[in-house]
C-alpha cells in the first residue's frame, strides 16, 4: 500500500472512557463541519489543537485556516489528559520535531466523509508533515478510501496516511466511528 501505513497499536479504553462521560466536548467549534464546502457536514469534532479563534471567523472563507502553521491548544486539550500520552508517545516514535492539529473526529453509522484533498495551504506543505489517525473506536464496516486503497481502521490501530491523496470515509458499521488525529512535522 502506498497510501496507508499501520505503525502499531495503543490502549485506547481510558480515552474512549473519557470522552464518553464528557459529552459537551463535541461540537463546542463546528467551523471545520460547517464553512462553505466541507466534506465533514456528517461529522462531529472535539477541537484539541487547531487554528486560532479570529481565524476561523467566516465559513465563506478557509485561507487563514489553511495557510495556518500555528495551531493553538484549546480547553479539551486539559479536559482530555488521556490523550497527551497517546500524542506524545506517537511523536517519539515517528521522531517528530512539531505538533500541529489534533482533532477528535466522530462519524456515526451510515455516515460519510466524501471524497476530498488536503493539499491545499501551508500546513500542508510543512516540510516532512504527516498525519496519523488513532482509531478509539473503529469497527468492522468503517472503511477509508485513499488513493484508490481501502482499509479499516480497527479500535486501537495507529495508522499514518497520506492525506495529500483523494480521500473519503464510510461508516457502514453498527456504531460510531471514533478517530484522533494527529498532524506532527518529523524530522527531515
Amino acid at each position: 500500500m502506498r497510501n496507508f501505513l499501520q505503525i502499531g497499536t495503543v490502549d485506547v479504553v481510558p480515552l474512549l472512557m473519557t470522552i464518553t462521560a464528557k459529552p459537551d466536548l463535541w461540537n463546542v467549534h463546528k467551523f471545520r463541519t460547517t464553512y462553505t464546502g466541507t466534506p465533514h457536514t456528517d461529522v462531529d469534532d472535539i477541537w484539541l489543537r487547531f487554528s486560532a479563534g479570529p481565524k476561523i471567523r467566516d465559513p465563506d472563507d478557509i485561507s487563514e485556516v489553511i495557510e495556518d502553521t500555528a495551531p493553538v491548544f484549546y480547553p479539551a486539550w486539559h479536559e482530555l489528559p488521556q490523550v497527551r500520552s497517546i500524542v506524545f508517545d506517537l511523536m517519539r516514535r515517528v521522531e517528530a520535531i512539531a505538533l500541529h492539529r489534533v482533532i477528535i473526529s466522530r462519524l456515526r453509522p451510515g455516515g460519510a466523509i466524501t471524497a476530498h484533498r488536503d493539499a491545499d495551504g501551508a500546513y500542508t506543505s510543512i516540510e516532512s508533515g504527516a498525519r496519523y489517525h488513532v482509531a478509539v473506536q473503529g469497527l468492522p464496516g468503517s472503511l477509508y478510501h485513499c488513493g484508490g486503497e481501502t482499509v479499516q481502521m480497527l479500535t486501537g490501530q495507529v495508522w499514518w496516511f497520506n492525506h495529500l491523496e483523494t480521500h473519503a470515509v464510510e461508516n457502514n458499521s453498527a456504531d460510531d466511528r471514533i478517530h484522533l488525529m494527529v498532524d506532527v512535522e518529523r524530522a527531515p
